[in-house]
Formats: C-alpha cells, structure tokens, sequence
C-alpha cells in the first residue's frame, strides 16, 4: 500500500482521515475534503467469484470454509496450497513442529486437519468432494488443482481482510 500525504496543501484532519481509511478505519472525514472516500475503500467477500470452479466450490465458498477455520487449521490448509496443493505428511508435521506462530506438535497436527473436514460439513457446498484429500498409503495430502487456484486467490482476499476471519 502507498499513502502520500501532501504536508503543504493537506490539512492535519485530511491526513488523518487518510491514514485511517487505508488502515481499514472509517475516519471521520471533514466536509471540505473533496476526495473523501464515499464508501469503506476495503474489499469484501461478494467481490470474490459465486461462480463454481469445480466440485460445487466457488470463491466465494471457500472463502466462507476459510474464515471459518481455526488459525492452525487455517495455517496447515494456507501451506498445503503454498506447496501446490501436494505436500507429504512428513513435509506439513515438520514445517509445524517449529513454525514460530503457529507451532503445532507432530502428534498434534491431525487435530487441525480433522476440523478442515467437519468445517467443510458445516460450510462446503452440498454433496461436494473433500477440499483436502488425504492419502493414507502414500502418505500425502492433496487439494484438486483447480481448488488450490481458488484457494490462492481466497488467502490473497483474506490477507487484505483479516477481520474477516475467525480467531
């Protein structure tokens, strides 16, 4: 984000107001400021897509799942997408076991992956495949390529709206 603030035509109230709407504030905007923003400038969940990517899954449905999760479930199902959508049990314990905010034990990490699944119950389209598939044979978590894109652009969405999610 780029803020400029002209110090020698904007007023002390101006460039408040301006600070506070890019930190996602509604400022209190004095009436002889021209450019003020008519509407809270921050995006929201209905500009993301209704249209179905696959499965029954939208945008704007796996944005619902996602702000619905914990953080540490949320954290696992970010990284698996962050690997491309395949990623070994070994790779996603390990990268948790010393993860400095989000640290969970190795013995630990089936807890947020399980509430992946009871939140897509809940939160998920009707009838669809699991969002994180998990292999036990080979060992592996899988998300459907085509939904790792959806996901990318729903933790893009989130990173600019983190009020949004649960905590």
């Amino acid at each position: 984000m780029r803020l400029t603030i002209d110090t020698e035509t904007d007023t002390y109230e101006q460039a408040i107001g301006a600070v506070q709407a890019a930190y996602g504030m509604r400022p209190v905007i004095p009436a002889d400021w021209p450019e003020a923003p008519a509407v809270d400038p921050r995006p929201d969940p209905q500009d993301l897509s209704s249209n179905d990517i696959g499965g029954g899954w939208s945008d704007q449905a796996l944005f619902r799942m996602v702000a619905s999760l914990m953080p540490g479930a949320r954290a696992v199902l970010r990284r698996i997408t962050a690997l491309g959508g395949t990623a070994s049990y070994d790779e996603v314990q390990q990268y948790f076991a010393g993860h400095p905010t989000n640290p969970i034990p190795p013995t630990k990490i089936g807890g947020p992956l399980t509430s992946v699944q009871a939140v897509q119950r809940r939160m998920g389209p009707a009838g669809s495949d699991r969002l994180l598939q998990r292999d036990e044979r080979a060992r592996l978590y899988h998300i459907d390529r085509v939904l790792v894109e959806g996901l990318k652009r729903v933790f893009a969405f989130a990173d600019t709206r983190p009020d949004l999610l649960r905590s």
